[in-house]
């Protein structure tokens, strides 16, 4: 009997074409398909606060971010960059499903991820886009297993190591010498090598810096050790700071997160601030390195090139290490989009970013549905350069944690001007900022009569977007469960 031959040897033809068809029938068949999909470079960072970077006015004068400050020359600078959720896999969860915490459930740094979950790649890679996660997953546990949307697969398990660390690459698992940035950085521009000009492609490069405890490349260790540092004003001057303030902000002051005992005493606070600093060279350099890339191999006239912080971080403001809170060198991050042709050249924008806008940017530009689940939208046009059609408001929440127990349940509302912080529980008082003219937050005005009126209303606003989005709810989490001591530092 006659047997049809074999198409084994044809198989990675065909899958080439029918990649490339999924791509042009997404390219020609979206209801906004008025321009050609971009490759999108979305590079994150872990811990990195919105001011850090060298070009910033309130940045410490010895730092060097030179990558960043050409990526913002040479693009655009988001200076109102938020975070809804400054924590680890909260943030990440959001910035992957476009979703608030309370609506995709990854509300710590150890509740798995909900059954059901989709992240945006997985759109992506259905439609024929080459995809790849290069880094730090952290979310489910602390596996580092592939996960759904992505062809290639790079990562390691919960915060894992800076110096040689072990990666599973594709789901096999092998140990690799060298420094974690530069690794991850290798393999990243490695995959970009591979890609055809006829395929789209999606990478997201995910770093484990600049996360405690810092540890910086061997090139760049001791680069700062005899800068001086200028402590916060809120950090100095104790007494005035804490005036008005909820009592647990001075208490915190004393425990894990805060500057007189952090890390149970184990820390030293200037060479925590400056081991920081010198950890973040290599992120700089990373960004460097992918941006000369696709310059060099004329990529970036076809990619959008998008840097970011997964959440802020506290260096002694109030007193306090770390992130959650609301302040706002927690929420706060920093992002720059690098676009020719696309993006003008030294733009700076005003208008609020969040990371639940990520997702619905990345579909839009690779023309793609925004499903209507995701709290977030896509930022295209104010990359564009065009005024936002939206007010400038952010929703933040933070849930309290069995094994940080110093941080209450916060939920706040920030628009362009004020900031009304809540706690949920039994705390002393709420706080309210007007950032116009206190931009450290150091005078709480929720007080005071004058502004009664306003208080009360970004309260109910507050509430009226939570009943929006479905987040009435306060997630609850098995209360047996207990941290690592060596998990502790996340």
């Amino acid at each position: 009997m006659l047997r049809p031959p074999s198409i084994a040897p044809l198989r990675p033809a065909l899958f080439s074409l029918f990649a490339s068809l999924l791509f042009l029938l997404a390219a020609t068949g979206s209801a906004r398909g008025q321009q050609s999909p971009r490759n999108v470079v979305f590079i994150l960072s872990d811990d990195h606060r919105y001011d850090f970077m060298s070009f910033m006015e309130e940045a410490p004068d010895f730092l060097e971010t030179p990558s960043l400050d050409a990526l913002a020359a040479e693009g655009m600078h988001i200076r109102n960059a938020f975070v809804t959720t400054s924590l680890c896999s909260p943030s990440r969860a959001s910035i992957l499903t476009g979703r608030y915490a309370h609506g995709h459930g990854v509300v710590d740094n150890s509740t798995p991820i909900p059954a059901g979950t989709h992240f945006f790649p997985e759109r992506l890679q259905k439609a024929g886009y080459a995809t790849a996660f290069f880094g730090k997953w952290h979310m489910g546990h602390g596996t580092d297993e592939p996960r759904p949307g992505f062809d290639r697969w790079v990562s390691f398990r919960g915060q894992g190591v800076y110096a040689n660390p072990t990666l599973n690459i594709d789901g096999e698992r092998q140990q690799v010498e060298g420094y974690v940035t530069d690794l991850l950085t290798d393999y990243a521009i490695d995959w970009l090598k591979e890609q055809s000009a006829d395929r789209p492609f999606f990478l997201y490069l995910s770093h484990k810096a600049v996360h405690a405890e810092f540890q910086p490349a061997e090139r760049h260790d001791g680069r700062y050790a005899d800068e001086a540092i200028q402590y916060p004003e809120s950090m100095k001057n104790i007494e005035a700071n804490y005036r008005g303030k909820p009592r647990w902000v001075k208490e915190q002051r004393y425990s894990w997160h805060g500057v007189e005992h952090a890390y149970h005493g184990d820390l030293e606070f200037d060479s925590f601030y400056l081991r920081y600093a010198e950890t973040l060279l290599g992120v700089d350099e990373s960004v460097g390195r992918v941006r000369a890339y696709l310059d060099e191999n004329g990529l970036s006239e076809n990619t959008l090139l998008i840097y970011m912080g997964d959440n802020g971080f506290m260096l002694g403001e109030h007193g306090l290490i770390d992130k959650r809170q609301a302040y706002e060198e927690s929420m706060r991050v920093p992002m720059l989009a690098y676009a020719p042709g696309l993006i003008e050249p030294g733009s700076v924008t005003g208008d609020f970013v969040r990371n639940i806008d990520v997702a619905p940017t990345v579909l839009d530009i690779m023309n793609l549905d925004v499903p209507e689940e995701m709290d977030g939208r896509s930022v295209l046009p104010v990359l564009r350069g065009q005024a936002a059609a939206w007010d400038d408001e952010l929703l933040y929440e933070y849930y309290w944690e069995y094994a940080f127990p110093h941080t209450p349940t916060v939920l706040a509302l920030r628009d362009s001007r004020f900031k009304f912080i809540f706690y949920h529980g039994v705390w002393d008082q709420n706080e309210l900022y007007d950032l116009e003219a206190d931009p450290k937050e150091q005078f709480n005005l929720i007080g005071l009569p004058a502004y009664r009126e306003r208080a009360d209303a970004m309260r109910d606003r507050l509430f009226d977007l939570l009943e929006e989005t479905d987040g009435m709810q306060i997630p609850l989490r098995r209360a047996g469960w207990q941290a690592d001591e060596r998990l502790l530092r996340d």
